[in-house]
């Protein structure tokens, strides 16, 4: 073998020493709340699954009618030769879900951010983005070659001032997750709506860990606030329990993504089965099954966020959905954390750097509607343990503050 890889095995070492290296743990069986991890049954608080949605029937029964009718794969990019019926169907149902003209699929939410913000923006132009956005938001801008500004978590004062002194830029976009896939909390999108409106400048949303989840029939964070964005960005990977993600807007939008978004030029289409799962997916969140599912989702967060705020372990600005982290600190001793759970039959897994800022590892709880209120009482008793064995550090309740 060359030695031009010998730098890896430094490299890997580097990590293991600093307690940032990772590896793969094996899950087998269905998904739901319990799961097989390593050969051991757990309950798992680590899924983005919320509602439940990733092993029901009518995903499956979706999925094995468009395998027998379709075939396995899409064969080409919609572009060329890979554009079904089936994914028409999708974007159209998207589009009503969300009450827009149109949408545009992506093969997931990173290539949906990194293409979309890539094709919107340019040199001539700025994007203003929240510090805790997703790491493909900020690739996405990067690949744009926008002048980038990156204003203060939620802080709406601050990114106004920095808009009034971008007035010249060609193009002005602000984004922002809807809901802050690592701490919980949900963006002040009613502010940004009326200050993009004051300003001429477009907003983004990513909606990815909201919708389904959040606002009137599981629309989002924007249609809880009751407002909506120029680009809506939506994962059917999350709560719909399936794969992929979509760009809501306009037909004009719409046209410029598909013509201009590398992301989605260049990639073979999204399979048959997992549009046609994902097609039902949309329909149920839309219906009495799904305000169902929704409706148990919102008690088991309810009941988690009581229960954390008790026990002085409830971050600022979470239990505002479906997403909890319990701040640690130390790298090491949040995977320890991880551990001493996992003894006790409960899945909650380690967010280290570069995820998070360094000296804010966590554990990143997410709830499902597959939870039930034993599985949450489990979780809260094993929490309190640590606690009270100062393994996991108490909040300060002075320093917790409202969700925006």
């Amino acid at each position: 073998m060359s030695d031009s890889l010998t730098f890896l095995d430094s490299e890997l070492a580097d990590l293991e020493a600093t307690g940032l290296r990772r590896s793969l743990r094996r899950l087998s069986g269905p998904q739901g709340a319990h799961i097989i991890i390593d050969g051991r049954e757990v309950v798992c608080f680590s899924s983005n699954d919320y509602l439940g949605l990733a092993g029901h029937p009518r995903l499956q029964e979706a999925a094995r009618a468009a395998l027998a009718t379709t075939g396995t794969g899409a064969g080409a990019s919609r572009l060329i030769a890979g554009n079904l019926e089936l994914h028409e169907d999708l974007e159209a149902a998207l589009a009503r879900f969300h009450q827009r003209p149109a949408s545009l699929l992506f093969n997931s939410g990173y290539h949906a951010n990194v293409g979309t913000l890539a094709a919107l923006a340019g040199p001539d132009d700025v994007i203003f983005s929240d510090a805790l956005n997703h790491a493909s938001i900020v690739d996405g801008c990067r690949l744009s070659r926008a002048a980038v500004r990156v204003y203060p978590h939620a802080d709406v004062d601050a990114l106004g001032v920095a808009m009034a002194e971008a007035r010249s830029a060609r193009r002005r976009l602000i984004v922002t997750d809807g809901v802050f896939s690592m701490d919980g909390d949900v963006a002040p999108l009613a502010e940004l709506a009326t200050l993009a409106r004051a300003e001429g400048a477009l907003l983004y949303v990513d909606e990815a860990h909201a919708v389904g989840v959040l606002g009137p029939g599981g629309r989002g964070a924007a249609a809880a606030a009751g407002c909506t964005a120029d680009i809506h960005m939506g994962t059917l990977g999350k709560a719909m329990g399936s794969f992929g993600a979509y760009v809501a807007g306009s037909e004009s939008l719409r046209e410029y993504l598909l013509n201009r978004a590398r992301t989605f030029v260049f990639t073979t289409a999204l399979p048959p089965a997992v549009v046609a799962a994902s097609r039902e997916a949309v329909a149920l969140c839309g219906d009495s099954d799904g305000a169902a599912l929704r409706s148990t989702l919102l008690a088991r967060i309810g009941q988690l966020t009581e229960a954390l705020a008790e026990l002085d372990l409830l971050a600022p600005g979470a239990g505002h959905s479906a997403v909890f982290p319990i701040l640690v600190g130390d790298e090491r001793q949040t995977m320890a954390v991880c551990a001493r759970l996992l003894d006790a039959g409960l899945y909650a897994q380690g967010i280290r750097p570069p995820t998070v800022p360094r000296g804010t590892s966590r554990l990143r709880l997410a709830l499902s509607a597959g939870h039930t209120a034993d599985h949450i009482l489990r979780l809260v008793t094993a929490l309190a343990d640590l606690a009270d064995a100062e393994l996991i550090p108490r909040q300060s309740r002075k320093s917790r503050s409202p969700a925006s």
